[in-house]
């Protein structure tokens, strides 16, 4: 039933480079001021959550200063990396983020551009009986 994800292994310094950015906004090496997350995002960036909700950029980039404005431990670890190449510069990095008992599978579409890796869009799906 479970796919086969390989990742191509010309694709493997992309898998590496994308695998230390996850899980997004969640990075400190990676940026965590509202600049930070505009530079590290495209314009039209939005997500689905993983209640099934879909986020505008802007709304995501509000969630993030609440959250640097009241920090809390949020402990996490993730798994099963997977990269494909979807266009010239861009791809679909997919894993799974286990946070405490809840597990969701991710999926970030990354866009390399001269001044670095941009998020074009984010989602996350909760695993029934994980």
């Amino acid at each position: 039933m479970e796919p086969n994800l390989v990742t191509d292994p010309r694709l493997a310094g992309v898998l590496d480079e994308l695998r230390r950015r996850e899980p997004i906004f969640h990075r400190p090496e990676c940026g965590s001021s509202r600049a930070d997350h505009l530079v590290m995002t495209t314009e039209d960036f939005w997500e689905v959550g993983a209640s099934g909700r879909r986020y505008s950029r802007e709304h995501v980039l509000d969630v993030l200063d609440e959250r640097q404005r009241d920090p809390s431990p949020d402990p996490w670890e993730t798994s099963d990396f997977h990269c494909r190449q979807l266009a010239g510069a861009v791809y679909l990095l997919t894993y799974t983020l286990r946070q405490g008992e809840r597990v969701t599978r991710r999926a970030t579409i990354w866009q390399r551009d001269p001044d670095g890796w941009k998020i074009v869009y984010h989602q996350g799906t909760v695993v029934a009986d994980a």
